[in-house]
């Protein structure tokens, strides 16, 4: 039986919070870690989120794919010296007069005197190289090391696929193998269920964070794969932080009937929001800047890829760790056995009480209502409650 949505608001004193209890603010809440946010009582919103995120995630996927870069593509590179004020638009243009088609991408990359315009086209024949070769040597004259105009300082490299299908496949090898160890570490550490929910966590993140990477176009390159990789980890970090603290406030809450096993699991989920925000946005900021200063300003292709992935990953990681681990292992335990049973011993206690407390209140009123008002000629001589002594003694008759 799982937990109804609608589930009091519970403190970390165990005790609801009543309409007269303390109003702290949201930011009070959220430093404090009191368990003020319900994020397992309001699990299906979250779950609604997660779910739309996956479908968008997919679709992209899906429709319009990836831009595989040249390494797992296979293709030819062109590296250009950049001379004067060229551009990536001129050095397409040249490209397409001199083979009769575009090529698939024209980048800058690097700066001041290092800096140069990459090429990357399918693969091209010999003379198709002499050709491309030749035509932006006559538009650009670019030079060579010793500053002299020649056409070899025009490089051009040819990858093949059967190197990018290797490249591929060890990739998807380090991926699964990183998950199943994930799985057995897990699942040692702390228990079976927890292994469950951490894995369903990471399987989100590498979805939302590959729909991600498909939606901006970003071209798909080792650096990518391994910024993913090491994005998994920060997300199975923060994992065991969060299942740490799970773990920790549950600790014999089956022998106790004061709260379920879901509220000790929201109140741990509270109390590591603030710490998972502060390490995202620390880990962020270098990232930021990795974007900005390597790729905006030195013009760093390759780092351009990691640091979204990255960028990405770790927020959607912060995300998943709280609002989707948390809520997906409480459903888990809810769906059967001891914590199950236990959870609808407690809400059946606190039905219970409440409807005794409802009964007892009617009573009170009821009773309040019949009570016949004495009048002072019919008063039987007792004081009324409240009553000063007047000072003054009826004199018996009789």
């Amino acid at each position: 039986m799982s937990m109804s949505n609608s589930s009091p608001v519970l403190d970390a004193v165990d005790e609801p919070i009543g309409e007269g209890g303390p109003q702290h603010s949201f930011f009070e809440r959220l430093y404090t870690g009191t368990g003020g946010f319900q994020i397992v009582g309001r699990r299906r919103l979250y779950y609604l989120i997660a779910a739309v995120l996956v479908a968008i995630a997919a679709l992209s996927i899906g429709v319009k794919g990836f831009t595989l870069g040249i390494d797992f593509a296979g293709g030819t590179r062109i590296q250009v010296p950049a001379s004067g004020q060229m551009t990536t638009t001129q050095v397409s243009d040249v490209y397409n007069k001199a083979l009769g088609h575009s090529p698939v991408t024209v980048q800058k990359v690097g700066s001041g005197s290092a800096a140069s315009f990459e090429v990357r086209s399918d693969t091209l024949t010999i003379a198709q190289q002499d050709t491309v070769q030749g035509a932006l040597f006559d538009a650009f004259h670019p030079k060579d090391s010793t500053g002299a105009e020649s056409r070899n300082a025009i490089s051009i490299a040819e990858i093949s696929e059967t190197w990018g299908g290797e490249i591929t496949r060890k990739a998807l090898i380090a991926l699964v193998v990183f998950v199943l160890l994930t799985m057995v570490y897990i699942a040692i550490r702390f228990e079976r269920d927890m292994s469950f929910a951490a894995i369903a966590s990471l399987l989100f993140n590498l979805v939302v964070t590959a729909g991600i990477y498909s939606i901006v176009g970003f071209e798909v390159t080792p650096a990518a794969v391994i910024g993913l990789l090491t994005i998994l980890g920060y997300v199975l970090y923060d994992n065991v932080v969060v299942f740490d603290k799970v773990e920790e406030n549950t600790r014999g809450v089956l022998h106790l009937t004061r709260r379920t096993y879901g509220e000790q699991a929201n109140l741990a989920a509270n109390q590591t929001l603030m710490r998972s925000i502060n390490t995202t946005i620390i880990g962020i900021l270098p990232i930021i800047g990795m974007l900005v200063i390597a790729v905006w300003l030195l013009g760093v292709g390759t780092l351009k890829d990691l640091a979204l992935v990255q960028l990405v990953g770790m927020i959607v990681g912060a995300y998943s760790s709280i609002f989707f681990a948390v809520p997906l292992l409480v459903s888990i335990k809810e769906r059967f056995g001891p914590v199950a049973a236990h959870t609808k011993k407690v809400l059946a206690k606190r039905s219970n009480a409440a409807t005794a407390r409802v009964r007892e209140a009617a009573a009170e009123r009821a009773g309040a209502i019949s009570t016949p008002v004495r009048s002072r000629d019919t008063d039987s001589g007792a004081p009324r409650p409240g009553a000063r002594p007047s000072g003054k003694r009826h004199k018996r008759r009789h």
